[in-house]
């Protein structure tokens, strides 16, 4: 909970001022019993109708202060929780964009998503209700039990009797209820993931014909969680009615011994009803606090998931010293580097030595799982080597920046992932300040102008969410396209050609070669064709170096590449 506090910076003062004024309409609320009192000794009994009028415009006025009060103080809680809330969010987004991948891999997007909108919202609701009713309810249970006990100490015990029992009866649903609450936040990302997966794959459901089989997982998971939050929710509406039934035996009691009390002269009239009155206060205080009660442990467990978040600390820590590319040393250079992934039981890469100089080429080629994305990942330090030494300029990545590590580096991922928005946003995600024909350069280089220059808008045509309305090829272009607008030192292609056809890849390859000759190239691929012109090629099985050299040394000294292309040309 302590994580959370910092985000109240600039609404200490509606945080403060909004309980004070809820205060203020509780006092005037507790006045209002006594007017009733003197209305109906005074001007009632002595039909003293003027006195009657004075009152009730007593009452009014007492009544609009109260509701002006209230207003203020929602005014003022909706300030402070919406505007904590908007804070906490963007922070926990910024936050989480700065964790790690292993930490990414371990908690899982979907519980993500549900922390940044679910969870911070029920705390922002949380929050609403504290500063409205966490001040309000005690003060008028406190004074309205103060003011009876001023009407009439003894009448008073049956407060003393009926408190105690609601009291235990929050406690005891409140300790219980709270875990709960967690847990089932729990199944809500469950949800959330099973929802992200099928969104993402609904063609794959369809083609496979699954709709039936995953519409009724889902809603398995819906139903685990309605029932979770029924059996939590029956338990916790049990406060209202029980709290109900316990004060209204009281005020049972109150008009029995009262009545009593009145026939023998020790109480007024007037002073019973003020007595009842602050009974029903205390009893409908006592229910809000039982909503209260349970807002707060909703927001309390929902606090905690969203506090866990923000004590996640980034595995990964950028050095002190700002990259600078120097052409005499070694671009990039793996001595001994062994990775295991945490969790992952084997290493991913065991023992694996390379060095590459300004504009070489370096090709990776193996099987499926082999390893080979594990080394595109290790350069840009998403994630650290377990063991052994990544050099780049001659000098260890952890020492560089995060921002200038990555700076030099344009990676193209696996799986090729747009933006909704125009061909040029998405292009300039790699040089916000590209101009036109520089996102023109990087689409002929990609082989992408082909077709973007064949739709009516070019660079302005819309791209839909995920790219879904290009096809496979295409956006793997178009994600090439992004990485040269960036114009970087080191390019990484990590298996980013295997949906062009052979002829859109050699031109591709070529145009990498001419245009890009200072450029230090990285290419991952399944086909030997994509890297057999490559200055280098590293040849991965199970994690291990199983050769490393030129196409034509490793016909002859690694059989595992000989395999490999003796397959793909026959």
């Amino acid at each position: 909970m302590k994580r959370l506090i910092p985000y109240m910076k600039g609404y200490w003062k509606e945080c403060i001022l909004g309980p004070v004024f809820k205060l203020l309409e509780a006092i005037f609320e507790l006045i209002v019993p006594l007017v009733t009192a003197e209305m109906i000794d005074v001007g009632i009994a002595e039909r003293n109708t003027r006195y009657i009028w004075k009152m009730g415009g007593v009452m009014f006025v007492l009544a609009a202060c109260g509701l002006v009060f209230a207003l203020i103080c929602q005014y003022y809680a909706s300030k402070c929780a919406y505007g904590f809330g908007t804070a906490l969010r963007s922070a926990l987004y910024r936050h989480v964009n700065r964790l790690s991948h292993s930490a990414v891999d371990r908690i899982g997007t979907a519980s993500f998503i549900t922390r940044i909108t679910s969870d911070t919202n029920t705390v922002q609701s949380g929050l609403n209700m504290m500063i409205r009713l966490a001040t309000r309810c005690p003060f008028l249970i406190i004074g309205a039990a103060v003011m009876a006990m001023r009407i009439d100490l003894k009448l008073s015990i049956v407060f003393f009797i009926a408190i105690p029992i609601i009291g235990a009866l929050l406690y005891a649903v409140t300790r219980w209820t709270i875990p709960k609450y967690g847990e089932n936040q729990s199944k809500l990302d469950n949800i959330a993931r099973h929802t992200r997966e099928n969104l993402d794959g609904v063609r794959v459901i369809r083609a496979f014909s699954r709709q039936k089989e995953e519409i009724a997982s889902y809603r398995e998971d819906c139903n685990v969680f309605a029932k979770r939050s029924i059996i939590v929710g029956r338990i916790g509406s049990i406060l209202n009615p029980a709290s109900f039934l316990i004060m209204n035996l009281g005020i049972v009691a109150v008009l029995w011994f009262g009545g009593i009390r009145v026939d023998t002269g020790h109480l007024t009239q007037g002073e019973l009803t003020a007595f009842v009155n602050y009974m029903t206060q205390i009893s409908l205080s006592m229910v809000r606090m039982a909503e209260l009660l349970v807002s707060f442990n909703k927001a309390a467990a929902s606090a905690k998931r969203v506090s866990d978040i923000l004590g996640e600390e980034p595995d990964i820590v950028g050095g002190e010293e700002v990259l600078v590319p120097y052409a005499e040393k070694p671009v990039v250079e793996f001595s001994h580097v062994t990775f295991t992934y945490p969790g992952g039981g084997e290493p991913a890469l065991q023992d694996i030595s390379f060095t590459l100089r300004a504009g070489e080429t370096l090709g990776i080629i193996g099987g499926t799982g082999s390893g080979k994305s594990t080394i595109a990942n290790l350069i840009p330090r998403f994630y650290d080597a377990t063991n052994g030494m990544i050099n780049l300029y001659g000098k260890d990545i952890r020492e560089y920046t995060l921002d200038s590590l990555r700076g030099v580096i344009g990676i193209v991922p696996q799986k090729a992932t747009l933006v909704s928005g125009t061909i040029a946003e998405n292009l300039r995600w790699g040089n916000e300040m590209a101009n036109k024909e520089e996102l023109i350069k990087a689409c002929q280089i990609a082989q992408a102008w082909e077709f973007v220059s064949q739709t009516p808008k070019q660079l302005e045509t819309k791209v839909t969410q995920g790219g879904r309305s290009l096809s496979g090829g295409q956006k793997q272009r178009l994600t090439i396209a992004r990485a040269l607008t960036k114009q970087p030192e080191i390019l990484i292609l990590d298996d980013s050609m295997s949906a062009l056809d052979y002829a859109t890849d050699l031109a591709l390859r070529k145009a990498l070669a001419e245009q890009m000759k200072h450029v230090t190239k990285i290419i991952i691929s399944q086909r030997a064709t994509s890297i057999q012109h490559a200055d280098h090629i590293l040849v991965i099985d199970e994690g291990k170096c199983v050769g490393f050299g030129t196409h034509e040394t490793l016909l002859q000294e690694c059989p595992v590449y000989a395999d490999i292309y003796a397959t793909q040309m026959q």
